[in-house]
């Protein structure tokens, strides 16, 4: 069951963000207009996880332009996807998370679709989102659901330890 964001629930926020195993990377290529990609694996795959936002997450709570939406099993947040209404006339998918125990199960590709909804009803084009190059399974997941790849930011992350990090955004255009 997927639930928007409420004061009982509003809790729940960054529960399912847990670390995730990273595997490899895309190397993303334009050509003639058109991004592609191929893929990169590790040897050694490792684990990685995002610190959680110092955001006011109350500020979600019936905001006609940004929403969290939380998916339940049996009482239990296994997901989240938080969004917003961006300036372009997309939809800004700010962070989407699964629970490491349940990923592979749909979770994500059914916040995708609710969200697809929301966007809808708002009169926006598409989602849009980003994500680091080295996060291959989210690659995999975005390009699975529709997404292509709109630009490559090489300097997004310069100023940190991750600075081989490329930022990727993805789009899907309704």
């Amino acid at each position: 069951m997927i639930i928007e964001i409420n004061n009982e629930n509003k809790n729940d926020v960054n529960k399912p963000n847990q670390p995730f195993e990273v595997i490899g990377k895309i190397i993303p290529t334009f050509h003639n207009g058109i991004w592609s990609f191929t893929e990169l694996l590790f040897d050694k795959p490792y684990i990685k996880s995002y610190p959680i936002d110092d955001e006011r997450y109350e500020d979600y709570i019936d905001n006609p332009n940004q929403i969290i939406f939380f998916y339940y099993e049996n009482g239990e947040c296994f997901g989240q996807i938080i969004i917003r209404k961006n300036w372009n006339m997309y939809a800004y998918i700010q962070d989407i998370a699964v629970a490491k125990n349940t990923r592979g199960k749909g979770i994500g590709t059914k916040l995708i679709h609710r969200v697809i909804e929301w966007a809808k009803n708002k009169d926006l084009c598409g989602l849009m989102l980003e994500t680091q190059d080295n996060n291959l399974t989210a690659c995999r997941f975005y390009k699975k659901n529709g997404f292509v790849i709109g630009g490559v930011d090489t300097m997004l992350y310069a100023n940190f330890d991750n600075s081989q990090e490329k930022a990727v955004f993805w789009y899907l255009k309704f």
